[in-house]
């Protein structure tokens, strides 16, 4: 057997891999202090996950304002089926909501706001009244 071949297949590990010198001529072996690095890359991690989390969080909340405002306008009174990519206005009338294809400027009731009807069935919002705000109409009407 080949002794080079042996050291290097022997089951205990050499001198050179021991974590601690093994004569006392050996170079000294200093642990590093790692707490700055440790901090670092822990501050580092901790703003890129909060960032992470707010994206995740408005996306989120962008979900469930197109699901009420989808919801609002399927349960809204429209006498018409809507064609893909037309552009129909949310209204006021005595309380109940309707759906129209007359613009703002031409009916004089209380407008909501403007949507696009999606070739998948979801209504895009295209502008909105400024005086109305879904998140808020949501909590008032599901609390009462």
């Amino acid at each position: 057997m080949d002794p080079i071949d042996a050291s290097l297949q022997a089951s205990t590990p050499r001198g050179s891999y021991l974590p601690y010198p093994v004569s006392r001529l050996a170079a000294r072996i200093v642990p590093q202090d790692l707490t700055t690095f440790k901090t670092r890359g822990i501050s580092r991690v901790e703003r890129e996950l909060q960032q992470e989390m707010l994206e995740i969080q408005e996306r989120y909340m962008q979900v469930i304002d197109a699901f009420n405002w989808n919801k609002v306008i399927y349960e809204c009174h429209f006498g018409f089926e809507p064609v893909c990519g037309e552009i129909y206005h949310l209204y006021e009338v005595e309380g109940r909501r309707h759906l129209s294809m007359i613009a703002p400027e031409e009916w004089h009731q209380r407008w909501i706001g403007s949507f696009r009807l999606n070739a998948d069935g979801r209504w895009q919002v295209e502008k909105t009244a400024p005086d109305f705000n879904i998140r808020h109409w949501v909590q008032t009407n599901l609390s009462s």
